[in-house]
């Protein structure tokens, strides 16, 4: 746990600036309890040809909801590094939950992973977008570097693992004369 507060400190004291304060609050509020990646799949539902990506983000974040903050956060039990280094001033609320794993980063990597499966163009601004996401989480003093790690890992998992349900249930697309390029319902290729 020293090596990651000597990581948390470094970035305080070379990454950190006023000027990239705000960005970063902004930034970690976009992975606040889902909602960015909630309402993507809200949004995707209400369209047919998306209908099969709503349904494998909708999997992948409840997975990430059961696996990482019902059942690893209270497992684990890992305070929050502020609690470990007190003299930091927190930019954002204090979380009230466990540490392990950063569920911002876990929910932002299942989400993205599921929309790089499904089409490049949307999945790799999600990519970007999650690695931010997991990077504000220590930025603001809140996770551990392997908190943020293992939400990564098991994000990735569980996105990838959320396609593979919804391609094993859903089969082959039942018109195959459309074109390869057709961005239409990616997940089935």
């Amino acid at each position: 746990m020293d090596v990651e507060l000597f990581i948390l400190d470094w970035i305080q004291a070379h990454l950190r600036h006023p000027l990239l304060d705000p960005v970063m609050v902004f930034i970690t509020t976009l992975g606040n309890a889902g909602i960015l990646w909630i309402a993507l799949t809200i949004l995707l539902a209400l369209k047919k040809s998306t209908r099969k990506t709503a349904a494998a983000l909708a999997i992948a974040l409840m997975l990430c909801l059961v696996s990482g903050n019902l059942l690893l956060k209270p497992l684990v039990g890992r305070i929050r590094p502020f609690h470990a280094q007190e003299l930091v001033t927190l930019l954002i609320e204090a979380p009230t939950d466990y540490s392990f794993p950063s569920g911002h980063t876990m929910s932002s990597f299942a989400a993205a992973t599921v929309l790089l499966r499904s089409d490049k163009r949307m999945g790799i601004p999600a990519m970007i977008l999650a690695a931010l996401i997991g990077f504000s989480r220590l930025c603001l003093y809140v996770h551990y570097p392997t908190d943020v790690l293992a939400g990564l890992l098991m994000g990735c998992l569980l996105g990838w693992l959320a396609v593979s349900i919804i391609r094993r249930r859903t089969g082959p697309r039942p018109d195959k004369k459309q074109p390869e390029t057709d961005q239409e319902n990616r997940l089935d290729k």
